[in-house]
């Protein structure tokens, strides 16, 4: 046996025959003929051999002292190499004492310096579209960024403040991310030229690096914004949700004007002349736009996205454009049928510019088993147009959901209570999933709107979640078989 994630071969002790072994937590699959585990919580992966394949099978009706097991298995293999496999399946816990507790996260938090390694800095909270299903601005929101007391657009002395902000938080890391968001970003874009002018002066001085990145519904970019964004290696998100009669349904100015036909020349425009770093898109899938697989090709292979990520509406289920339970079924037949396509392309080295299940892939090679749904009050924060700081982007001006301010720092005693309620081991509708590494109850934002709170487990989703993971599991044991140097590009 092998374990894929580590790259390591191991061995392991003997095992007395009257120690009663029963399976424990993983997660089997096959690919390319090959049986794989995925183990809980460890997120470990171990491809099976014959002599531990046929261990696990015979232990599958209910438990069997390992004695038992032998002489079931020892006319196909030798003694000693079924109490190796019987000693080395134990050793990673994919069986063991029946009576021994089921494995969880533990309850360990983060230490008070963690780093703060990507700030999204919410520039302004106004935009110029009227798109329906919009969280911070449609009938979901959580902030009132209309007639609330937050200011529209963020001042060049608080983007100053967010950027040493940064730099502070980021702690000993070399390279800090700062995403630009809004609202419409580019409607405050004498601030953002200013600010990545300053951040890269103040990095330079602290000798950091500062990495640029934002998200814009590309309907105010010009010939010389697009010009400066190659310029200084912006990374660039459009958000864009597909063909005309889909983006033009939703996705609309404030008179009620589709907005496809002013975005496909300035985005034309953008991948022409911005070829320092990859262009990708993002979309937003409702009841009324399912159609992955058309919406997937018209942005790669029409309009020339490098990449489309698509996620599914934040909203309750009683709106008109929720995605009701059958149309998540229509709509994982489609990314599963997408990632498909992915592992054909991985297996020649081929690029393929479905991010989701890239993003998926990256995540069980690292072995990554989360004990949040993100990095949201940790790793990422969100920064306000006053310069409050929120938990993410997505909770930017909300007082219940504010751990802090560029100006005063991070308020630690809230930061703490909210990684203490957020932590894996407080969801205990999560503690038999064994999807929970990869997942740990999802978007926190997501919870807040469906649930009311953000520490609440995402339930609505753990179906779908469950089966994304087995497909994208079944991909990389499919390529650890076929292309396993494919697979290195995601150490880094």
């Amino acid at each position: 046996m092998s374990e894929n994630n580590a790259g390591t071969e191991w061995g392991g002790r003997g095992t007395a025959t009257d120690a009663v072994l029963a399976l424990r937590e993983f997660h089997a699959f096959d690919a390319h003929g090959a049986r794989f585990l995925y183990m809980v919580p460890s997120a470990g992966i171990f491809r099976m051999d014959e002599a531990g394949r046929a261990i696990l099978d015979t232990l599958a009706d209910g438990p069997r002292t390992a004695g038992s097991v032998a002489e079931a298995l020892v006319s196909r293999f030798d003694e000693r190499r079924i109490a190796e496999t019987i000693a080395e399946l134990t050793e990673i816990r994919a069986i063991g004492d029946p009576a021994a507790p089921r494995d969880q996260v533990p309850n360990d938090l983060p230490p008070a310096d963690f780093p703060l390694n990507t700030m999204v800095l919410n520039v302004t909270n106004k935009c110029n579209l009227a798109c329906t299903y919009c969280y911070e601005y449609g009938e979901d929101k959580i902030v009132d960024t209309q007639y609330g007391s937050q200011p529209k657009f963020m001042s060049e002395d608080t983007a100053e403040d967010s950027v040493e902000f940064l730099l502070a938080e980021s702690k000993h890391q070399e390279v800090a991310h700062l995403t630009f968001f809004g609202g419409e970003t580019l409607l405050n874009f004498p601030v953002l030229q200013k600010t990545v002018a300053y951040a890269r002066r103040r990095a330079a001085e602290e000798g950091k690096r500062i990495e640029f990145s934002l998200t814009t519904n590309a309907t105010l970019l010009r010939p010389e914004i697009i010009q400066w964004l190659a310029d200084n290696r912006i990374g660039v998100t459009i958000s864009i949700d597909g063909p005309k009669p889909v983006q033009d349904g939703l996705r609309v100015f404030h008179n009620g004007k589709g907005t496809y036909d002013v975005v496909l020349p300035k985005i034309k425009e953008l991948l022409a002349v911005h070829r320092s770093r990859p262009i990708g898109a993002r979309v937003t899938l409702t009841q009324k736009n399912l159609n992955v697989l058309e919406i997937f090709r018209h942005l790669t292979q029409e309009i020339g996205f490098w990449e489309v990520g698509l996620a599914p509406v934040t909203t309750q289920d009683h709106r008109d454009y929720a995605i009701t339970p059958e149309g998540k079924d229509g709509m994982l037949r489609q990314f599963e049928e997408l990632a498909g396509e992915w592992l054909e392309c991985a297996l020649r080295d081929e690029h393929h510019g479905f991010s989701n299940v890239k993003d998926t892939i990256e995540e069980i090679h690292k072995g990554v088993s989360k004990a949040y749904g993100c990095g949201a009050g940790l790793g990422l924060m969100g920064v306000a147009t006053d310069g409050e700081v929120a938990l993410c982007h997505r909770f930017a001006g909300s007082p219940e959901h504010t751990i802090g301010s560029v100006t005063e720092g991070v308020d630690r005693e809230k930061q703490g209570r909210f990684l203490v309620d957020h932590h894996i081991a407080s969801k205990t509708d999560c503690h038999t999933c064994w999807a929970r590494p990869i997942c740990s109850g999802g978007c926190y934002h997501e919870a807040h709107t469906h649930y009311g709170s953000s520490s609440h487990a995402n339930l609505h989703y753990c179906t779908w979640v469950r089966s994304w993971t087995h497909t994208c599991l079944e991909i990389y044991g499919a390529l650890a078989e076929k292309n396993p140097k494919f697979l290195e590009r995601f150490d880094a």
